[in-house]
C-alpha cells in the first residue's frame, strides 16, 4: 500500500469511531430543525481550521439550511465531498451509538453518519496539502431520506472535476472494495382517491369506497415490477392511508409507491397504469420525486483501477438501487463516485450498524481515489 495513504487513513481511522459516537447521538430526523443544526454545528467543529462555512437553503421548504465547507488550495483540480446529515428515525426511535464486537450500533449510523465522518476526515487530510487541489468542498444536506423538491446545489458545484458521495460501502462477492458508479432513477408516485361516504352499517352501497379504491390500484401498478425486466424496474407498494372511523364508507386516501427503474421514462407507463375511476372513486396520480439515474462506470474504470494499485487489493465499480445525491452530480460531474463510507448493514432499521475496521478500510479507498481524482 501507498505509505502516504496507509499513514493517513490510520490517522482519519483514529478519530472516526469517536466522531462517529458524536454524530449519532444527535437526532436529526428529517425534517427537525433543531436536530439539523446541532448535527451541522458538530460538523463544522469537525471541519479543517482554514475551512469557509455556508448555510445555503435547504432544497426542502422547512428544512433547516445545508453547510457547505469550502477549502482553499493551490492546485489546478476542484474536488466535490457528498454527505447527507438527515436520518429516517423519529426522536422516539433514536438510539445512541454502542459497541457490540466489531459492530456500531446506531441510528444513521450507517445511513450516513459514518460515510460523513469519513467526509470530514478525508476533508482535514486534503487540506494539509494545499498544493493537491485548487479546492475541496463538503456539502452536508438535511434532506436526502426524504425530499420530493428539486435538488437547489448543482449550479453551486458547476466545473468541479470530481464528486465523491458517501452513503455506505461494500464488499463484493470476490471481496473486493465496492465503489457505487450505477444506481437507478428513483421516483415517488402518490396516487389519491376521491369517492363518497355512506354509513357503513345502514347505507353501505350509497357509498364510494376509497379504500377499495385504492387496493384495486395497488395491484394493477404492482403488475408492473420487474426487476429482472429489460427496465430493472421496481414498482412497490409503501403507504395507504384511508378511513377515519370504522362506521363510515372513507371518501378518501392515498397510496404511495416507491418506483426505481435504469431510466425516468420508465415511470410513465407506471403512472399510465392507475386507472382513472374505480367503482365510482376518481383516482389521480402525481409523481412527488423523480431522482435521476447515475452511470459513470465508462468515466471512472481508469481512476478505479489507479486507486486500487495504490491500496494493494482489488476496488470494483458497482451497481445499488437505493437513490443517493452522487446521482443528481454524475450528469453534470461524470467522475462521480459513490459508496465511499464505513461498511455495515440494517440500514432504516433498529438494527443498523457500521462495522468498526470497515472504518480505516474505506478511509483508505476514499484517499487512493481522491487522490488519483486530484492528479496526485
Amino acid at each position: 500500500m501507498d505509505p502516504i495513504i496507509a499513514t493517513d487513513a490510520a490517522e482519519i481511522a483514529a478519530h472516526a469511531e469517536r466522531e462517529l459516537e458524536a454524530l449519532v447521538a444527535v437526532s436529526s430526523p428529517s425534517g427537525d430543525v433543531a436536530g439539523a443544526e446541532e448535527a451541522v454545528a458538530l460538523c463544522t467543529a469537525l471541519l479543517p481550521v482554514n475551512a469557509s462555512v455556508e448555510r445555503p437553503p435547504c432544497s426542502t421548504p422547512g428544512c433547516a439550511p445545508d453547510l457547505v465547507a469550502r477549502i482553499p488550495g493551490h492546485g489546478a483540480r476542484r474536488l466535490l465531498l457528498v454527505g447527507h446529515l438527515d436520518t429516517v428515525f423519529g426522536h422516539d426511535a433514536h438510539e445512541p451509538l454502542r459497541r457490540d464486537g466489531e459492530r456500531l450500533y446506531g441510528s444513521g449510523g450507517a445511513d450516513m453518519k459514518g460515510g460523513v465522518v469519513l467526509a470530514l476526515g478525508l476533508a482535514r487530510t486534503l487540506a494539509s496539502r494545499p498544493e493537491a487541489f485548487a479546492e475541496v468542498a463538503a456539502l452536508l444536506v438535511n434532506d436526502e431520506e426524504w425530499r420530493c423538491a428539486d435538488f437547489a446545489h448543482l449550479e453551486r458545484f458547476a466545473g468541479y472535476d470530481a464528486c465523491l458521495c458517501f452513503e455506505a460501502g461494500e464488499r463484493t462477492a470476490d471481496g473486493a472494495e465496492g465503489v457505487v458508479v450505477n444506481r437507478k432513477a428513483a421516483g415517488t408516485l402518490r396516487i389519491t382517491a376521491a369517492g363518497q361516504a355512506a354509513h357503513s352499517g345502514s347505507a353501505p352501497d350509497q357509498g364510494r369506497n376509497a379504500l377499495l379504491a385504492l387496493a384495486q390500484a395497488a395491484l394493477a401498478v404492482s403488475a408492473l415490477h420487474d426487476p429482472t425486466g429489460p427496465e430493472r424496474r421496481s414498482v412497490v407498494p409503501t403507504v395507504i392511508r384511508s378511513g377515519e372511523a370504522f362506521n363510515v364508507v372513507p371518501a378518501a386516501g392515498e397510496l404511495v409507491f416507491d418506483v426505481r427503474a435504469d431510466r425516468l421514462e420508465a415511470f410513465q407507463q407506471v403512472v399510465g397504469a392507475v386507472p382513472p375511476n374505480a367503482d365510482g372513486v376518481a383516482l389521480a396520480p402525481s409523481l412527488l420525486r423523480r431522482w435521476p439515474p447515475m452511470d459513470t462506470r465508462s468515466a471512472t474504470e481508469a481512476l478505479i483501477a489507479r486507486a486500487a494499485s495504490r491500496i494493494g487489493r482489488p476496488v470494483t465499480g458497482i451497481r445499488r438501487g437505493g437513490a443517493s445525491d452522487a446521482s443528481h452530480f454524475a450528469a453534470e460531474i461524470p467522475l462521480t463516485i459513490d459508496g465511499l463510507g464505513p461498511r455495515g448493514g440494517g440500514a432504516h432499521t433498529q438494527g443498523e450498524f457500521v462495522l468498526a475496521p470497515s472504518l480505516r478500510e474505506r478511509a483508505e479507498v476514499a484517499l487512493a481515489i481522491a487522490l488519483e481524482a486530484l492528479g496526485q
